[in-house]
């Protein structure tokens, strides 16, 4: 990546990336469905066919890896073998196939006076998109943004620039080769971190800020961004193992919550259970979950059913811990595990193991999280298991959007209004 001389050349370079993309938007909102899908297409082919020269790029990453402190799992993240390439073709061809949004008919009428009023989707514009050092998140986030619409300004990680910048020069070339506008997909050529701070304040320019990371990166987006942000800032999920679950459901439920990827925003990091089934599946689920690692932080009443279990304090319930650590906590009812889910809870996702469908009917309308789940794990919650072909995050926002943002999640919508000269009296 590029060095920036000083502050106008920065400020210049980030002004100048955001109107090419302003542009590139209002040239995309013209071009069909079918050109989209064949860039798609297209670059899922050249991907393939590059996936050498691409693996060259990934290599200087992983080579500058030590140097940055990354973790042997971040390590892995980052790393692209042949298999990993065909998963990101086969991601964009799967997205090619989904259904363009765009124009899709919301809502319509024909008024009294004979005004037809229909209400459509349409794009958001220019997206900036802020993420971590995993390159298959580059092509997603490009594939998802250009076919509902919109132009992406890409700010990966350092970490994975030679592996970003490769696999976006292939969808650029595809791009042209589909006459579609370049600058629909950008990936910002510089390292210095005040370029997302200028990039924040381009308000007139790009119409919504998308922060894919820590907790400390989602925070300072949030507090300087000059456009709406679609966010979430951690993963607290909770598993609930009602008074009628079924123990076998309970712990397969449980342990795949947690285990099945620990440093993810939808593995549980929180377990509630009902006291009237605490004696017989808090030993055996403990069991379960320190059999894969994990330690477990729990109450009074926990400790005393979990050998090895220790005591977890305020701040382990609203942990979000990202690793081989779980806090259990003991309910007397429905009533309390929901008080206390709300209350812990960063309104990621929360399930219910229950045979009771009332009970199941409680928890879902009275937790107020972005999926409510029953009977099934938390890992659920993901735009490729919801449908929605790839996603560019998990929002546990309210506004604009809520859960995995998908095609839709990335539009907003217009009202078309056809008269016959009318007039207002």
């Amino acid at each position: 990546m590029m060095a920036v001389a000083d502050t106008n050349d920065l400020q210049t370079y980030c002004l100048d990336t955001a109107r090419r993309a302003k542009a590139a938007a209002a040239q995309l909102a013209r071009c069909s469905g079918e050109q989209k899908n064949q860039w798609l297409r297209d670059s899922a082919d050249a991907l393939f066919t590059d996936r050498e020269s691409i693996q060259v790029a990934n290599e200087k990453d992983l080579a500058a890896a030590t140097g940055y402190g990354l973790t042997d799992a971040q390590v892995d993240r980052l790393r692209l073998t042949k298999e990993r390439i065909d998963d990101i073709t086969a991601a964009l061809l799967d997205i090619s196939q989904l259904v363009d949004p765009i124009g899709e008919v919301i809502d319509s009428s024909v008024r009294p006076n004979g005004l037809q009023i229909t209400k459509v989707r349409a794009p958001l514009g220019v997206v900036f998109f802020i993420y971590e050092s995993r390159p298959n998140v580059t092509a997603d986030a490009a594939a998802i943004c250009a076919k509902s619409g919109n132009a992406v300004i890409l700010r990966g990680g350092k970490e994975a620039a030679h592996s970003s910048r490769a696999i976006v020069e292939v969808l650029r070339e595809q791009l042209v080769r589909n006459g579609l506008p370049v600058d629909a997909v950008q990936l910002v050529e510089t390292t210095d971190r005040a370029a997302v701070g200028e990039f924040l304040a381009l308000s007139d320019l790009i119409d919504v800020a998308i922060p894919r990371g820590g907790e400390g990166l989602i925070r300072r987006v949030t507090a300087e961004a000059t456009m709406p942000v679609i966010k979430h800032y951690a993963g607290n999920c909770h598993v609930y193992l009602d008074a009628s679950a079924d123990p076998e459901m309970a712990e397969a439920i449980s342990v795949n919550s947690k285990c099945h990827r620990l440093g993810v925003c939808n593995a549980c990091e929180s377990l509630v259970v009902h006291s009237a089934v605490a004696d017989d599946l808090l030993p055996r689920v403990g069991k379960a979950l320190a059999g894969h690692g994990i330690e477990i932080r729990g109450d009074q009443r926990a400790q005393g059913l979990i050998p090895g279990a220790i005591a977890a304090t305020e701040e382990d319930f609203s942990a979000e811990f990202l690793g081989p650590v779980i806090s259990v906590k003991v309910v007397d009812s429905l009533d309390e595990a929901i008080t206390h889910i709300n209350h812990y809870s960063s309104g990621h996702t929360e399930t219910i193991v229950t045979n009771d469908l009332r009970a199941a009917r409680q928890f879902t309308l009275r937790i107020d999280s972005s999926a409510v789940m029953v009977n099934a794990s938390t890992r659920f919650n993901d735009g490729g298991e919801f449908g929605l072909g790839a996603e560019i995050g998990i929002s546990t926002d309210k506004f604009h959007a809520r859960g995995p943002c998908g095609l839709r999640e990335l539009t907003t919508y217009k009202y078309l209004v056809y008269g016959d000269g009318h007039v207002r009296q």
